[in-house]
């Protein structure tokens, strides 16, 4: 697949009506059954600098390809990534987990020294799971964060095809380190996600601390085929 190289031309747009920083955020996780939901964010300003050579959106880059471009984009842009536990999906749901995770991101920026007054979240998809999980201590001092949901915004708006590969980099770390403990799910190659060694993987062995067990009920029943979910999760 071909990568399609994306721009800044929204993140100058949204400069040049005044904002003072134009916040990428994307997420990774979101459709797997095991591991964290992460959320990465890259700030940028109006110096910014020109867009790194290859990046794009994470899925269209090759793992390598990836990881060489993490350090060019944290000299690039001012990056950071939250994490939500799979328990925290399986008690409060997806949508509250991506917030959190975006939350304790932005929260990583402002520790850093990024302040939110005049700036405006760029958010991939087609709907804001942000705003009702930032904490009273994020918002600007001039009010509430603005937050722009754009469709497609990881392939088309540099700054948050940044968020999307040092998201997807540091979530996949994780879950390459997790294999090491439980190596049985294969979690090296799919990362969390629900390939046929994963399944085989929870059939053998029942279901590991780090897997989103609701998820299981409810979406894994075809591929386990009659397994018994119940006594396996508990």
């Amino acid at each position: 697949m071909t990568a399609v190289r994306p721009s800044l031309r929204v993140e100058k747009r949204l400069l040049g009506a005044g904002r003072v920083t134009v916040i990428g955020m994307d997420e990774v996780g979101r459709g797997a059954i095991a591991g964290p939901v992460a959320v990465g964010v890259a700030a940028v300003t109006v110096d910014v600098g020109r867009v790194p050579q290859g990046l794009a959106d994470s899925k269209l880059l090759s793992a390598p390809r990836r990881t060489e471009l993490v350090p060019v984009v944290r000299r690039w842009a001012r990056t950071a990534v939250g994490m939500t536990a799979a328990e925290v999906v399986d008690q409060q749901g997806i949508v509250p987990a991506l917030g959190q995770a975006g939350a304790a991101a932005l929260g990583e920026l402002v520790r850093d020294g990024l302040s939110l007054d005049g700036a405006v979240v760029v958010l991939d998809g087609s709907s804001d799971w942000l705003s009702r999980a930032l904490p009273p201590g994020l918002a600007p001092t001039d009010g509430p964060l603005e937050v722009v949901v754009r469709v497609k915004a990881d392939r088309d708006c540099a700054s948050v095809a940044a968020a999307s590969v040092v998201a997807k980099v540091e979530r996949d770390a994780l879950m390459v380190a997790a294999h090491d403990d439980a190596p049985h799910y294969a979690w090296a190659s799919n990362k969390g996600y629900g390939s046929t060694a994963h399944y085989d993987g929870i059939r053998a062995v029942g279901a590991h601390a780090l897997h989103r067990k609701s998820w299981l009920h409810q979406a894994s029943a075809v591929a386990l085929d009659g397994f018994d979910l119940l006594s396996a999760v508990g």
